[in-house]
């Protein structure tokens, strides 16, 4: 059986945590950040969860991380 290959855009998206879900960073987050108050810009900075709809596609994408 040969390797899968993992898509690398995804790689650097999404990783891991230590009980097996999948984390990502929020978006809106990397400019125009003037016009965004303090308390978005703070929440912004947070992880999250992906959700579980999207799970499965996402463990496709990066088998091995």
């Amino acid at each position: 059986m040969p390797k899968i290959k993992t898509n690398r855009g995804a790689a650097k998206r999404f990783g891991r945590t230590g009980t097996g879900k999948i984390k990502r960073r929020r978006a809106y987050h990397s400019h125009i950040l003037t016009s965004k108050n303090q308390k978005r810009k703070r929440r912004l900075r947070t992880g999250s969860l992906i959700h579980s709809a999207d799970a499965r596609n996402i463990r496709r994408l990066i088998p091995y991380v």
